[in-house]
């Protein structure tokens, strides 16, 4: 900062204000920037964090990379922590709740400002981390007892869809699931579905129910199932949009063509209805739930409270085919 001083002509309180965005006349600016283009000067944000005891970054761990509701949280996240001065560090865990807990010591030893999990399995080693952190956390997509989140009624939107399920169907109903070991999309969605079709009077077929990976090729492989029963069913509810697209799929080679057999999904994926059309489907602010947990993860930074307790339920809309 000395160098670049004394290249300007100015002091170095004057270059100080300047990286930090005080104010400072147009031509000092210009020459202080000239001078740090000329000498290659970059700020050691190591330096900057040691000395303010911030490193201005908010770690960020989720479950996949290509996932397109992921994609979209994290955009959320992105914008709402870029307009406030921030930066993200971005961890994938393929799935492994044991490489989340690694993830997670790992950011709060690094260390991050704050961190934000896109949470799918919950399990106690994850709650006797929430507890003991040192680092305000928020999660997103569950709801956490104790621990800061962000989430939406998985249940009820589940039931908005089995009622719809139970409408047009003709015939048996079917359903995919995932482990039941993930509470929203595991339990909340299979649970919430089958009342929606018990308020219909309906129920899932008899053995019409199959637990797939979140995978296309998965949701593929357990259609081929269900498509191989008699009767068939008439309609496959899917825990995700993923699932859904390899149930479509197996319905495409096994000639089935809607309404004949009506599939159904979460997520409202983007690329799936620009192929298929359109499915029903439950639209979730994936972005909105990002940019959420962005400023409640920097409302804990600035209050100097990572304990404080904020936890917002957001809303879902349908999408009818």
């Amino acid at each position: 900062m000395r160098e670049v001083a004394e290249l300007a002509g100015v002091s170095v309180a004057a270059v100080s204000r300047y990286l930090n965005g005080g104010y400072i006349s147009g031509d000092k600016a210009a020459r202080i920037q000239d001078a740090i283009d000329k000498t290659g000067y970059v700020r050691s944000n190591q330096a900057r964090s040691l000395r303010t005891g911030s490193t201005r970054l908010v770690g960020v761990v989720v479950p996949k990379i290509n996932s397109e509701s992921i994609s979209r949280l994290t955009a959320g996240v992105s914008e709402a922590l870029q307009a406030a001065g921030y930066q993200m560090l971005l961890a994938n865990t393929a799935n492994d709740p044991a490489c989340e807990i690694e993830y997670l010591e790992l950011l709060q030893r690094y260390p991050v400002d704050g961190i934000i999990l896109a949470g799918t399995v919950i399990t106690p080693a994850h709650e006797r981390f929430f507890t003991a952190a040192s680092t305000p956390v928020v999660v997103t997509g569950q709801y956490v007892e104790g621990c800061n989140c962000v989430y939406f009624d998985d249940y009820e939107a589940a039931r908005d869809m089995g009622r719809h399920a139970a409408r047009v169907s003709s015939g048996p109903v079917a359903y995919i699931g995932v482990t039941r070991g993930d509470a929203a999309a595991g339990v909340s969605r299979e649970d919430g579905f089958r009342a929606g079709l018990a308020d219909e009077g309906v129920m899932l077929g008899e053995g019409m129910y199959r637990e797939s990976p979140f995978s296309v090729d998965g949701g593929y492989e357990c259609a081929c199932e269900l498509l191989n029963m008699t009767p068939r069913p008439c309609f496959i509810g899917c825990a995700t949009d993923t699932i859904a697209a390899g149930a479509l799929r197996a319905l495409t080679e096994a000639g089935v063509e809607n309404p004949t057999c009506r599939v159904s999904g979460f997520g409202d994926n983007q690329l799936l209805r620009t192929l298929s059309g359109g499915i029903a489907t439950i639209h979730f602010g994936y972005k909105t739930c990002g940019a959420t947990a962005a400023r409640m993860t920097l409302d804990a930074i600035g209050s100097g409270a990572p304990d404080t307790l904020r936890q917002v339920k957001l809303k879902h809309s349908v999408i009818l085919d």
